[in-house]
């Protein structure tokens, strides 16, 4: 964990779903906001049927967009879904990536969330090398705490054992 301008900023191993001290998830979701697999299907599958209803209107998103909903049967107040790039087809892919986490950020200062969780977008299905997709999120959230006055907690939920201890060393090297 580290705090920086008092925002505290941590990984965890766990589910993206079942973040229940958090105000804000963030989905990594598919273009049309629908359900999916990885985490897009996690969070659709615990929000229930009315986040799918809620989103439909919302889409379609590009990559690098970000738009928020509400949390609907989930423990926190609002999904933020964002539409990471495909790795090796969606162009610049590291500035559409860099995107996301900027513009989830801002949405979530723009809505008063104090807390919000990220999982590892675009390194599931999209493809995107788990490495390099850490220090973009890491670098892009270093550059976008100066904006933050309102969101005191940024908190990574990975997966695995692994993708846990490979965003807490590129975390300790960015920031």
């Amino acid at each position: 964990m580290k705090t920086i301008r008092d925002i505290k900023i941590e990984c965890v191993r766990g589910d993206i779903s079942k973040q229940e001290d958090i105000s804000a998830i963030v989905n990594a979701a598919n273009a049309q906001l629908r359900t999916g697999s990885g985490v897009a299907g996690a969070i659709h599958r615990a929000a229930g049927p009315g986040l799918a209803e809620e989103c439909r209107p919302l889409a379609p998103i590009k990559p690098g967009d970000a738009v928020i909903s509400g949390a609907h049967n989930l423990p926190n107040d609002y999904v933020i879904h964002c539409l990471g790039p495909v790795y090796g087809q969606d162009k610049p892919e590291d500035k559409l990536l860099a995107n996301c986490y900027r513009n989830a950020l801002i949405l979530a200062e723009e809505n008063s969330v104090r807390s919000i969780s990220f999982p590892a977008i675009s390194t599931g299905v999209f493809g995107y090398p788990m490495q390099e997709a850490a220090q973009i999120a890491f670098s892009t959230i270093k550059d976008t705490l100066p904006e933050l006055k309102t969101v005191k907690e940024i908190r990574f939920v990975l997966f695995s054992e692994e993708d846990l201890k490979l965003h807490e060393k590129v975390m300790e090297e960015v920031l």
